[in-house]
């Protein structure tokens, strides 16, 4: 049992949760080059805790669902244009959100209307899909980029990814929400907007393949700042009654994968963000960490299973630990003091398929220190997933 429980600490007993998640994948060519998407959502469940007490929380379909009753929505409706330049011409399967053809290596793709900025910037092969790898929120993106979305993850905006060779720059600017993981977005574009950049480089080492990549972000809300309420408040500070239009928050972070044989690949990320004003998008995270192994089930004469094992650590800002040991609250974790730690986390999975694209994963989770707080923890959280692909 953990010695004191705040307002959005981790619930120090024994629970059992649900969350529901369906998409429809919908497109089509409107022009040479261009296309049109659109995805029909439906969600519903709840987080364990009620989605909170973990800055890297073990479920990442849980930002897709607003309630425990199953809602509709659309989830994205993009139109994508795409420049062929020079280069050999490749071929392209039907996959999510994309059409059979072929287009060419080099390339220009512009990206417009709402859509996961996730979808574009930070991909990784091995960490990225909670509905088929990592469930933790720290591994399906990088933890300390509080990237631009709504409650569901999604936002409105424009990405150019521009392709060459070996290389890729791509950038983009979106909406970012009118509070703190809020389900609508400010249409104050002049003072609320998040703008990212990533550089992407191809190798291979051996014959291996391998990419890394560097992202830059700077996004600008109606933020609060956390010393600013340190002051106005030294006890139970509320970082909301400091949040001024246009506050900037910036960060870093690096993404790379490798393969090591035909059927192991690694992978690791590591971020940083400034952290002084209040996580606005995503979590809370300061610095990030993370690296782990993904195998396919070839190796065992399971060619379509995978295993993978993970661990990250997780860290916050100073500003950010004064405040929540302060007594301040986030809008995912806070205790009501906190005797700080990093956030430790192991995550394993075992994605058996049973017939084509239906598959069911089993999943373990042990986190140490959750929420940044050595006097709480360490918890284990099992889960198994059930997912159809048709």
């Amino acid at each position: 049992m953990a010695p004191y429980t705040g307002p959005l600490s981790l619930v120090p007993v024994h629970q059992e949760e649900e969350s529901k998640t369906a998409t429809l994948f919908l497109g089509t060519r409107l022009w040479k080059g261009g296309e049109v998407y659109a995805n029909p959502e439906a969600s519903g469940g709840a987080g364990v805790s009620s989605a909170s007490g973990m800055a890297g929380f073990p479920n990442g379909e849980i930002t897709r669902v607003g309630t425990r009753e199953v809602k509709e929505y659309w989830a994205r409706i993009f139109i994508r244009q795409t420049f062929n330049l020079d280069g050999e011409s490749e071929k392209v399967e039907d996959d999510f959100n994309q059409i059979a053809g072929t287009r060419n290596a080099n390339r220009l793709t512009i990206t417009l209307g709402k859509f996961s900025v996730l979808d574009i910037f930070d991909n990784n092969p091995y960490a990225g899909d909670p509905r088929s790898e990592f469930m933790n929120w720290a591994l399906m993106a990088n933890g300390a980029w509080d990237y631009p979305a709504d409650t569901r993850g999604y936002t409105s905006g424009l990405a150019i990814d521009y392709r060459w060779d070996a290389w890729s720059v791509r950038t983009g600017s979106f909406l970012m929400p009118e509070v703190a993981n809020g389900p609508i977005m400010d249409k104050h574009i002049s003072k609320a907007h998040g703008e990212v950049i990533e550089f992407e480089n191809r190798y291979s080492i051996s014959n291996r393949e391998g990419t890394a990549r560097v992202l830059a972000y700077i996004n600008h809300a109606d933020m609060g700042h956390y010393r600013e309420a340190l002051a106005l408040q030294p006890s139970a500070p509320d970082v909301t009654t400091t949040r001024q239009p246009g506050r900037v928050k910036y960060g870093f972070g690096f993404n790379m994968n490798q393969l090591i044989t035909e059927n192991v690949g690694v992978f690791m990320r590591l971020g940083w963000d400034d952290g002084h004003t209040e996580t606005f998008a995503f979590t809370e995270i300061d610095r990030t960490a993370n690296a782990g192994l993904s195998v396919k089930g070839a190796r065992w004469h399971r060619p379509d299973d995978n295993f993978g094992i993970a661990g990250l650590v997780n860290g916050l800002s100073k500003d950010h630990r004064d405040y929540l040991a302060a007594g301040g609250l986030g809008f995912i974790i806070g205790d009501g003091q906190l005797n700080y730690k990093t956030e430790d986390i192991v995550e394993s999975y075992y994605r058996l398929n049973i017939y084509k694209a239906c598959a069911v994963t089993g999943d373990v989770q042990r986190v140490w220190h959750p929420a940044y707080n050595g006097d709480r923890g360490p918890v284990t959280i099992y889960a198994v997933r059930f997912h159809v692909q048709i």
